[in-house]
């Protein structure tokens, strides 16, 4: 039977100066199914893409269709407004499943095919241009979408998906010219002059609390100093393919005064929810810890005075060294029978990637709750990511 999705929605207000950055509030809520919601299995399913992309020599985009984020996107004059999940490991837009797309004055077919295979679905349908608006001020005209006439069930969850990936992922999604990429939302605004770079800022507070919900900012053209404090460190999008081919960076991993991870190449995902590392790497972070396997929720289960000892767990990217505090390597406490767990217990946010150190395609993913401590760039203008640290950097969330 289907889950139902985890899914974090993007509605709100922006203030606009002319070709400036313009950022959209971001209001979250977690919706939970059947129970539990298994984060593992789904962001197993982004890590098995990533392997499946150098089996098939081809970009494999990263769709996780449990964890989510819901933008409403408008299309077509008079327009219809579609609510599509933002991913940042694919960059295709589409629409077609759940609120059927619809014709409009400024909608154009092409005929020609699009189809894109995910690790964990599909989609099928026919390119369309037509005008897109992803927030007030943000109009694209004549942008490249898909209609989709096939797609895997999973999806029916939202409308379609609104891909933020660098656009090299679009290679061979038009199905009669492989080699021709298709633009992205964010890199026609800049290229209408819409915003000033092809950027993308984004904010996340971590979870929290018993209402299930969360805040952030997702900040098109640039970023938005109210939200992260002193200077964002940039470093270069990796060379290493396929890491190179997402927001792919190199870091090395520190826990405490131990060197757990050598500088290697890996990916900042924000679809993927927890930290996952090569698997000698998480064999040092396991033992340093004490934390066991837990079978219902995947994770490594700590005790109190176990979290007491937790030391800081320090990613080295470019000159600049990132922290999570103890608070931030665990899951919050007040979810935990969310994802399965004991009410009580103490979960590490840290998984095995579950290949050696080397011999995958990637060392390293940097998921969502990474995110939730650090502003995150995506900047495809000058190739490169960038992080800052945040008020929540240092706060206690979760324990």
């Amino acid at each position: 039977m289907y889950n139902e999705p985890l899914i974090f929605s993007i509605t709100g207000l922006s203030i606009k100066a002319a070709n400036s950055p313009i950022t959209v509030p971001i209001t979250s809520r977690l919706k939970f199914s059947n129970g539990t919601n298994n984060l593992v299995a789904h962001d197993g399913a982004r890590i098995q893409a990533l392997r499946d992309r150098r089996k098939h020599e081809k970009r494999v985009p990263l769709i996780n269709d449990h964890t989510i984020y819901v933008i409403p996107v408008d299309i077509g004059n008079p327009p219809r407004t579609y609510n599509l999940a933002l991913d940042s490991g694919s960059a295709n837009t589409w629409v077609g499943c759940g609120n059927q797309y619809q014709s409009t004055s400024t909608s154009f077919c092409t005929d020609r095919p699009v189809a894109v295979t995910y690790r964990n679905g599909y989609f099928s349908g026919i390119e369309y241009i037509d005008t897109v608006t992803v927030g007030p001020g943000l109009t694209v005209v004549r942008q490249s979408i898909a209609v989709a006439h096939d797609w895997a069930e999973a999806y029916e969850a939202y409308d379609g998906i609104l891909g933020i990936g660098p656009v090299a992922l679009t290679l061979g999604a038009l199905t009669k010219t492989l080699a021709e990429p298709i633009p992205t939302i964010t890199n026609n605004l800049h290229n209408q002059n819409t915003i000033p770079k092809d950027v993308l800022g984004i904010f996340f507070k971590p979870y929290g609390g018993l209402m299930l919900e969360t805040t952030g900012q997702l900040t098109f053209g640039g970023t938005d100093s109210h939200f992260y404090n002193g200077e964002i460190v940039y470093t270069d999008i990796t060379r290493e393919e396929p890491a190179s081919d997402y927001w792919g960076i190199n870091q090395s991993i520190m826990y405490g005064t131990t060197e757990i991870l050598e500088t290697a190449p890996g990916f900042v995902d924000c679809g993927a929810t927890y930290i996952y590392i090569a698997t000698e790497a998480y064999e040092l972070y396991e033992a340093a810890t004490g934390g066991e396997y837990d079978d219902e929720t995947q994770l490594l289960v700590i005790s109190e005075d176990q979290y007491s000892a937790l030391q800081e767990l320090k990613f080295i990217i470019g000159p600049q060294t990132y922290i999570l505090t103890p608070d931030a390597q665990i899951w919050p406490r007040s979810l935990n029978t969310l994802i399965g767990g004991e009410a009580n217990a103490i979960y590490l946010i840290v998984r095995d990637l579950g290949t050696d150190i080397g011999e995958g395609d990637s060392d390293f993913i940097n998921g969502y709750v990474f995110m939730q401590r650090f502003y995150t760039v995506f900047d495809a203008t000058d190739s490169r990511v960038g992080f800052a640290t945040t008020s929540f950097t240092e706060a206690t969330t979760n324990y």
